[in-house]
């Protein structure tokens, strides 16, 4: 392969020669044998060498992440927040990855072109301040962030954080990755340490191993199955046994992609072969000596593995023997089913079989394994005399993945079967796929290798069903255009009007002549930024420099107007959506005009219709929050379960936060979207008695009080008043320490940041 740099070589170095005697102190102060997240956690304390054992789900620890890591959507914001800090250069290894500003339409060659017609502004700037502050900068086209990390940056024992939901893939070589907002990559960029509530643990012990139509991604949509998409809120998942083992790499990466899909903290794998393997192919053979000259510290205690239910809040077992494979939705990507039993549950719900595209790629399914598995099942189409009845379209998750796919001829078999190779880029998953009639809202059925399926987020229909699958399974639907195929049971008809069945996939764990690339996308920073000039015009529609939000008064919050009182389902696509409003991720007045706008509300069922309370008339949520700020009020949020559910993006609470809402209360937040809340100086509330969430009445304005003593531990009690003159008193929960109650005084983290470095 080609000769490539080795990133943080030193780095690794340095943590490897501390590891043993930081997990051996952590053993001793926590007075039992460790999983392998403690040890991580354990060795990346902010203060050093472990002196205390923090108490799993209660105790706020303080971190020291190892690099950081930020896609271009969110890395505008982020960048944005660390230009206030005062600083001349990030504090610890960062890099920008330019994936989710390309459209999916046409094919790679020209998709990447209209997006740099489109987007060069915005491109520019991230280079340029990736120049300025010592920030590696990844070009458009170099690759799906996760994918790119992987094969450049991740190693075992590691702790890296990176501002998009899916960073847990790099659990697949035995990190703890972790899926932030841009406030806290700030915080770390600075040299600041960087605060988690100390996780939970959930063991997933894997037994037997694969075979057949089975694979890695089905053990995820397994256990999404079974946790739902909360069910690991506040943990971290630890897979491990003989099942574990038997995995590849990047099929250990997907797994631990999707366990964002369930609200997991992160998930890992500790240390073994295949990541050795791995490693040596992608042209890390040091790090792989390194790793196995410490590897007892890169994986879980024998005792640990051996009786998981003492060390583990909760354990997992799933059979790999008799796992079958999964299609999960729609809708959702925790509502699970085994390919063989989609047809009754389908026509139950009136969900169209008839498939329109099979779409494999995005950051959880796009390795060199996956194409040659997904390539299998298109070449026996091509041998046996079909065709594929639904469209096709590919995903290369990297440019080292695509140049060596297409060496290996993997890409012209699916090109044979008229497949479209889209750029390598995030994509459909994400939004980012100008698809033909989706602006028709017809119903239809999708199958994809993505990893979440909400309403709307592949192609803006709100009538697309889509169903999330292994690539072999996409592949053989994509080819079958049926739903309900079971490639271990149905024939297909080719063109010779013969009865044809798919025969088992089969593929490569890593390309047998090795990877190569011609030009990974990669481009150094200058060793000395302080003459490279950051350009943002004042009339830039893409771009626009943050002024900071307002300190808090100092007082109770009374009279807020209630914005809106969401209903059922509201995550981070709800509250700020992608697609074309990836346009104005750097401009937070612009992209404002998509807040809550695709939330219910709870007292229409409609969405982008809620009441103005000066005018009594309905109107979008933008326009009603922009007429409270006008005003000089303020507003609330109210909310059911799971608030915040999905991507990371700090969008969903820096919006908010600049049309003057103060405060969001819900029956329970997803962590993410708590913390950057909390980030942007918001009041992040949750109901003591979920119960009271049916107290709120449209034309209700509300106070909060018990602000001026406001600590650690103690409830708030929110005023309802209503318009008849009566009122309802309750408490709300919250979760801030002394360090956090300071972001909201000061009116946000950045702010504190901005006052420490002056």
């Amino acid at each position: 392969m080609s000769k490539q740099e080795v990133f943080d070589l030193d780095l690794i170095k340095n943590l490897y020669k501390q590891i043993g005697e930081k997990v051996n102190a952590a053993k001793s102060v926590v007075n039992r044998p460790l999983t392998l997240a403690e040890k991580i956690l354990y060795s990346h304390l902010w203060d050093g060498t472990p002196e205390k054992a923090f108490v799993r789900g209660k105790d706020y620890v303080d971190f020291a992440p190892d690099r950081i890591a930020c896609q271009d959507a969110t890395a505008q914001m982020a960048l944005l927040q660390f230009m206030q800090a005062g600083k001349k250069k990030v504090a610890v290894p960062t890099t920008v990855h330019c994936d989710h500003l390309i459209q999916a339409k046409m094919g790679a060659e020209k998709d990447l072109q209209e997006a740099y017609n489109q987007s060069n502004e915005v491109f520019n700037f991230l280079a340029s301040v990736s120049d300025k502050y010592g920030i590696g900068f990844w070009k458009p086209g170099a690759g799906i962030i996760h994918q790119v990390v992987l094969e450049n940056y991740a190693f075992p024992g590691g702790m890296m954080i990176g501002t998009d939901s899916h960073t847990v893939n790099a659990g697949g070589l035995g990190m703890v990755a972790i899926g932030v907002g841009g406030a806290d990559a700030v915080d770390v960029m600075a040299g600041m340490p960087w605060e988690l509530k100390f996780p939970k643990l959930i063991g997933v012990k894997l037994t037997g191993s694969m075979s057949g139509w089975t694979a890695p991604k089905d053990v995820i949509l397994k256990v999404a199955g079974i946790l739902t998409v909360k069910g690991g809120t506040g943990a971290i998942i630890e897979y491990f046994g003989e099942g574990a083992k038997s995995m590849s790499c990047t099929g250990k990466g997907t797994i631990c992609n999707m366990g964002a899909e369930v609200g997991a903290t992160t998930s890992t794998f500790g240390y073994d072969d295949s990541m050795e393997r791995y490693l040596r192919a992608t042209g890390r053979a040091e790090v792989a000596d390194l790793a196995n000259g410490v590897r007892e510290h890169l994986t879980g205690d024998p005792e640990v593995y051996a009786n998981p239910e003492e060390y583990f809040d909760q354990v997992i077992e799933i059979n790999l023997d008799t796992l079958k494979p999964h299609l999960n939705g729609p809708f959702t990507p925790d509502l699970d089913t085994p390919v063989g039993e989609i047809k009754e549950k389908a026509e139950s719900n009136g969900w169209p079989l008839e498939v329109k595209w099979g779409l494999i790629g995005s950051c959880t399914n796009s390795s060199y394994e996956d194409l040659s598995r997904a390539a299998s099942i298109a070449q026996q189409a091509i041998d046996k005399k079909l065709k594929t009845k639904a469209k096709f379209g590919i995903n290369p998750g990297s440019e080292q993945v695509r140049f060596t796919a297409e060496r290996d001829g993997l890409l012209q078999v699916f090109e044979n079967l008229g497949a479209t190779i889209f750029t390598n880029a995030c994509g459909p998953c994400i939004g980012q796929w100008d698809r033909e009639g989706a602006d028709r809202k017809e119903v239809n059925t999708i199958v994809h290798s993505f990893n979440r399926n909400f309403a709307k987020r592949a192609d803006g229909n709100p009538n697309t069903h889509a169903f999330v699958a292994s690539p072999e399974i996409v592949a053989a639907i994509a080819i079958a255009g049926r739903l309900d195929f079971d490639p271990y049971k149905d024939t297909l008809t080719n063109e010779d009007g013969e009865e044809v069945m798919l025969d088992l996939p089969t593929g490569l764990e890593l390309p047998p002549k090795g990877f190569d690339v011609e030009d990974n996308g990669y481009q150094d920073p200058k060793a000395d930024g302080s003459d490279v000039e950051v350009v943002v015009k004042p009339d830039s529609k893409r771009l626009q420099l943050l002024t900071p939000f307002q300190a808090w008064e100092g007082k109770d919050l009374k009279g807020l107007k209630l914005l809106i009182k969401t209903k059922g389902k509201c995550t981070t696509d709800h509250i700020s959506m992608a697609g074309p409003w990836l346009t104005y991720r750097g401009h937070l007045d612009n992209i404002s005009n998509n807040l809550l706008i695709g939330a219910v509300n709870a007292y229409n069922d409609k969405t982008d219709e809620v009441l103005n309370p000066y005018t009594g008339k309905y109107e979008g949520v933008p326009k009603v929050a922009r007429a409270i700020k006008a005003s000089g009020d303020f507003s609330i949020v109210f909310g059911e379960d799971n608030y915040g559910e999905g991507s990371s993006r700090e969008h969903a609470a820096m919006e908010p936060r600049h049309l003057a809402v103060r405060a969001v209360v819900v029956k329970s937040f997803a962590r993410i979207h708590e913390t950057n809340l909390k980030k942007q100086g918001m009041l992040a509330l949750t109901f003591a008695n979920p119960d009271d969430y049916a107290l709120i009445k449209e034309t209700d304005t509300f106070d909060i009080i018990g602000l001026e003593s406001f600590r650690e531990g103690e409830p708030l009690t929110v005023v309802a008043h209503h318009e008849d003159g009566s009122k309802d008193e309750f408490k709300v929960n919250h979760t801030y320490n002394e360090a956090q109650i300071g972001w909201f005084k000061a009116g946000s983290a950045s702010n504190l940041i901005a006052a420490q470095n002056k």
